[in-house]
């Protein structure tokens, strides 16, 4: 993975998978402490705590079909690669959430990647999963709650096409007021 968006999209994919109902995805770029910091909590089915101080290992996953997890330790290897670190809190039944903090100005830290893309991508194949992105940079702020939206539109699916292109244009015009430094 060589953007944290696609880190975004597999933790996100796992909590789908977990059966999580809500997915929460914030960004905080805060240049004036030099951190970038990335929470993904959801509502799924949380692990057990011996499986989280297990999941730095590329060779424990919880899936049945292969054996090996990459997508936790390489977030892990990419956060302490660039100055920061990753931390797991979860608990059965109630949910996980998932901090990664990583130096903002750091040479090695990767770039955030194509964020716009990521969420289309994960409310469209998603529908029935909602999803509140909160992205911060220093005091401007930009969020997308789907809860909001389905409000709104009613019936009409979220993966809906026109309700996908009118969700874009939202996360596009709402990431470019924000003026993302990374």
């Amino acid at each position: 993975m060589l953007e944290l968006a696609d880190h975004i999209l597999d933790i996100s994919e796992n909590s789908v998978r977990a059966g999580a109902k809500i997915i929460e995805i914030t960004i905080e770029e805060d240049s004036a402490i030099d951190l970038l910091t990335i929470v993904i909590c959801d509502d799924g089915r949380g692990i057990k705590q011996e499986e989280v101080n297990k999941v730095k290992d590329p060779f424990f996953t919880t899936k049945r079909v292969r054996r090996v997890g990459l997508g936790l330790p390489l977030l892990a290897a990419a956060a302490e690669m660039a100055g920061g670190s990753m931390n797991m809190e979860s608990a059965e039944g109630k949910g996980t959430k998932l901090t990664a903090v990583f130096k903002l100005g750091h040479l090695d830290r990767q770039p955030i990647g194509n964020i716009e893309k990521t969420l289309i991508g994960l409310i469209a194949g998603n529908s029935e999963v909602d999803f509140c992105y909160k992205h911060r940079c220093g005091k401007k702020r930009f969020m997308l709650d789907t809860r909001v939206i389905r409000r709104e539109i009613e019936d009409v699916p979220l993966n809906h096409p026109e309700v996908l292109k009118y969700i874009r244009s939202v996360i596009k015009e709402g990431l470019g007021s924000i003026e993302s430094k990374a």
